[in-house]
């Protein structure tokens, strides 16, 4: 099994679909995190950043139609995250209600669990995502990132750099020319200090790939707002 594939949030509250698709997913190379309301998805989402959610629209509380809503709201990086609807509701309205608040496909319950992985598979090809394009260097003047190694390299040399700087840059060179706030990279990071923490990895990094760190010509503050990766 691929541990590194794509990062599915499962959202319902039916306990034996989500163990029985949990189960499909996994062993078709996803990565799977299961949630049975809305307010559990919202707090995991707060600590981890998802290539998908598959979410039901009928839950108590929060339904998924309203959460789907506010993700489209959000401002920060996970309000683009790819939604696929799955509602006992088949009604052209509903679907068009579903795709109207954010959704980006819609299934019908009931459904084959193979349909379901092609149309997953569908919008991962259509959605640009860091776990299934192939994503082009990070050219630092004399310096290259290679994302999907995370191998930061001069010549021949392999600059040695923390798992903490390497995961930071990862972020940055994936989403270059992007500004990436600081309350983001902390929820990508999993950093337990928060944002002060990415300040701290930030000047770090910047000893490593800035020729002068006090006036970073790659990796850019934007005040007010968070980091910027700016490579050649």
């Amino acid at each position: 099994m691929i541990l590194d594939g794509p990062h599915i949030l499962l959202i319902d509250d039916d306990i034996r679909l989500r163990e029985l698709l949990h189960k499909y997913l996994s062993e078709n190379n996803f990565r799977v995190t299961a949630a049975d309301n809305a307010i559990v998805a919202r707090g995991q989402m707060k600590r981890v950043y998802f290539d998908l959610l598959v979410l039901d629209l009928m839950m108590p509380g929060e339904n998924g139609l309203e959460f789907a809503k506010s993700i489209r709201s959000m401002n920060n990086l996970s309000r683009d995250v790819p939604i696929l609807m799955l509602t006992a509701m088949g009604e052209t309205e509903d679907r068009i209600g579903g795709l109207e608040v954010g959704g980006d496909d819609y299934m019908i319950k009931p459904f084959e669990p193979r349909e379901l992985l092609l149309r997953i598979k569908s919008i991962l090809r259509r959605v640009p995502r860091e776990d299934n394009l192939a994503l082009g260097k990070a050219n630092l003047g004399a310096m290259v990132f290679d994302p999907a190694r995370q191998e930061l390299s001069q010549g021949e040399k392999i600059v040695g750099l923390t798992s903490g700087e390497s995961n930071l840059l990862k972020i940055l060179a994936e989403r270059p020319g992007v500004v990436v706030s600081r309350e983001d990279l902390s929820n990508y990071l999993a950093l337990d200090s928060g944002e002060r923490a990415i300040d701290v990895q930030v000047n770090r990094l910047r000893q490593k790939i800035e020729l002068d760190p006090k006036s970073p010509r790659y990796l850019q503050t934007v005040r007010g707002r968070g980091y910027i990766l700016r490579p050649d």
